[in-house]
This record gives structure tokens, sequence and C-alpha cells, in this order.
């Protein structure tokens, strides 16, 4: 099997950063509508729910999406830079039908829906697309990948402060148009990688082929156990922050800016987590962050009440930053032991099934908020990281990895 240095002279050199900088971009367009919240609720009444809704429809638009893709091998009988410019196409134009609909829930939830469609041609083809270019140290590549994905999923909150001063619209031009640039980068600068092996008929069975492995099996179910915890921590972060400003009368915390700020802050974890794989292996780096972040959920109720601004701050910026940290190591373990010809679907599958449960951590969290102490409500995540832990512990073979 070739190296990645080997790849490296056989393959422009700048693959890998163009990658990259078009996910981030593309991905920009995940949250948009959660940045924009707090002017689109203006618009309904208190009972429509629109955080859970907004962005549970944006996950079930990728689950959709996902599915099909999976289902129809899309990524692996198409070219994926293709795939990914189409799709960042379309997901930036359904991303600025919200301008036009903010007085209409029904379509306002539609357009995120589609957008989260579009969604599924760009984070698990972006994973594919550099799993075609690095099988030796795909780890390291996709910490960069899935880093970029973070940012970009925090940086709407950054244009909403930076806009703060102009009307909500700017956030969702801007990011559609991040969305159209980075989609034109991948298509112009980067062509079939070198490890790539197209689908040769359709076969509608090939998604659940990696699941026929127990390491694949191992990893996915390991990224299940974050999926849980990942994005209902970040939907509800702008709502630890409100109740917190709201409970202490001194307290003025920049919520858009701190949101922005502890998302982003995943996207270096990612980094890191990929690079020190490298070193001590990703199935240690992943299981590590794992703990970490269960454990941050389970002592929530420590240091989400606490007096001290410090003490939120930094348990949440330490929070953000393991939250993520396993993410590009999970799909990494998955991309090495999925079947050649059918990578790019069971990176695709897999994203499907975990996102799915994205939307049930976030409507389950949702309906308890009503009932519960805030106090203790985000301790409900900590169940992801147990079960995760324990199909690591369970089902992978001692020294795999």
């Amino acid at each position: 099997m070739p190296s990645e240095k080997m790849i490296s002279t056989s393959s422009p050199k700048f693959v890998l950063p163009v990658i990259v900088i078009g996910q981030f971009l593309c991905t920009s367009l995940w949250f948009a509508g959660n940045a924009v919240l707090p002017d689109l609720v203006k618009n309904f009444t208190s009972g429509v729910n629109l955080l859970a809704n907004l962005t549970s429809m944006v996950q079930f638009g990728f689950i959709t999406g996902t599915f099909i893709f999976a289902l129809l091998a899309i990524s692996d009988k198409f070219s994926p830079a293709k795939v990914f410019f189409v799709c960042a196409l379309a997901a930036a134009f359904f991303n600025l039908g919200i301008c036009l609909v903010a007085n209409e829930v029904t379509w306002l939830l539609l357009f995120r829906f589609l957008t989260g469609f579009m969604l599924a041609g760009i984070y698990p083809v972006g994973m594919k697309i550099a799993s075609d270019y690095f099988q030796a140290g795909l780890g390291k590549s996709l910490g960069f990948l899935v880093g970029a994905l973070v940012l970009g999923t925090a940086f709407p909150h950054l244009l909403k402060t930076l806009t703060a001063n102009f009307p909500w619209e700017y956030v969702i031009y801007a990011t559609s148009l991040l969305a159209l640039i980075g989609g034109l980068m991948i298509f112009l600068f980067v062509p079939n990688g070198p490890f790539r092996k197209a689908g040769q008929q359709l076969k509608l069975s090939s998604f659940l082929d990696g699941f026929k492995n127990q390491q694949f099996r191992s990893a996915a179910f390991g990224y299940f156990g974050h999926m849980w915890e990942l994005y209902t921590f970040w939907a509800f972060l702008p709502n630890i922050f409100l109740v917190y400003n709201a409970n202490h009368a001194n307290s003025t915390i920049n919520i858009p800016l701190f949101t922005f700020l502890i998302i982003a802050s995943g996207g270096i974890s990612c980094m890191l987590g990929g690079l020190l794989s490298q070193r001590f292996g990703a199935k240690n780096v992943a299981t590590t962050a794992l703990l970490l972040s269960g454990l941050c959920c389970l002592c929530s109720p420590f240091f989400l009440y606490a007096d001290s601004v410090f003490i939120l701050l930094a348990a949440l910026f330490f929070w953000g930053l393991v939250v993520t940290a396993d993410s590009p190591l999970f799909s990494s373990l998955i991309a090495q032991n999925a079947p050649e010809a059918s990578r790019g679907t069971s990176l695709t599958i897999v994203n499907c099934i975990g996102f799915a449960l994205t939307i049930v951590s976030i409507q389950i969290v949702n309906v308890l908020s009503k009932q519960l102490n805030s106090q203790y409500l985000y301790m409900i995540l900590g169940v992801g990281p147990v079960l995760g832990l324990w199909a690591l512990k369970n089902n992978y073979r001692k020294n795999k990895y």
C-alpha cells in the first residue's frame, strides 16, 4: 500500500488545504438559522419551539439526504468533487430561501430541511474525497477536515456578532456566498484522488456492507455515542448562556460571541486530536476524548449554576474542546475498515444514523427542559458517551489500532 508520502508526490500538495477550506465555507450553512434565531422568533408565538425545531429540521434533512445518497451510492458512482459542488450550489440557494419566508414557520422549516438535505453531499463527501487521497495518516487529514466543519458550524454566530447593527439577513447572504465559493474551490482544484475506486453497479444493500466488519461496527457505535451528545450541546449552548444571564443579575455574557468561541474551539481539538492519533493511536485518543466529554455531561450541574462566570466559561470551553476531538478519529476508523468500493457509502450511512440520533437527543432535551431544573438537564447527554465507551471496550480487538 502506498504511503502518504508517496501520495503527496503524485498529487497536488494544496489538495488538503483546499478540501479543508471548502468544507469550512460550505458547512457555515449548518447553524445559519440558529445564529439568527433571536430575530426569527419575534415573528412567532412562544409555543413554536423554534430552537429545537429549526435544528432538528436541518438534521432531519441531512439524515434523509445521507440515506438516499448512501442507498444510491452517489459519492461512489459519481465524481465526489462534482457531487460536492452541485450540493453546495443547491444548499446555498435553499439557505437564501429563509429570507423570503421568515414569517411562515412551515416554509422556514422546509428550507432548513432542504439545506440539511444538500449538506449530505458536502460533509460526508468531503471525508470521502480526503480518504481518496490519504490512507496512511487519515486520522490527521480528517482531523483538519472535521475541524473545518466545526469552525464552519460556529462561524454564523461570529457573523451575527460582527453584523449586529445590520439586518439579520446579512448572515444568510454571507453564508450562502461562502458556500458557493467553497463548492467552486472543490470543483475547480480537487480532481479524483489516487485511491478512489468507483462503484461499478448499483447494489442497494451496499450501504450495509461495512457493518459486517467488527472493527467498523465498533467505531460506528462509538461515533453514535459521540453524536448523541455533540449537536445537542451545540444547539442549547446559547440557551445555557441565556439562563445564566437571567439567573445572575450582574452577568452580561455576549451570547453569540461566546457561542462561536466555544464551538470553534472544537475545531482546534479536532486538528490536535488528529495529530495526537499519529503517536498514540486513533482508538486511544478517541476513547479518552469520549470519556472526558461524558464526564462534562455528568458534572454539568456543578458548573452551570456556578456563581463565578470564570468557572462556567472555563468548563464550557473544556467541554467544547473534548466533545469534538474524537469525531475525526471515529470517522478515520470507519473509513479504514469500510469496503473500498463502498467507502463513501459507508461513511454516509454512518453519518445518517449518527445524525438521526441527534434529533432524538435534541427533542428529548427540549421536552425535558420544560419538566426538569435546567441545572440537571444536560446530564442526559452523558448516556451517549457511556454507551459509546461500552461499545469500544467490548467490541474492539485488543491492540488493533
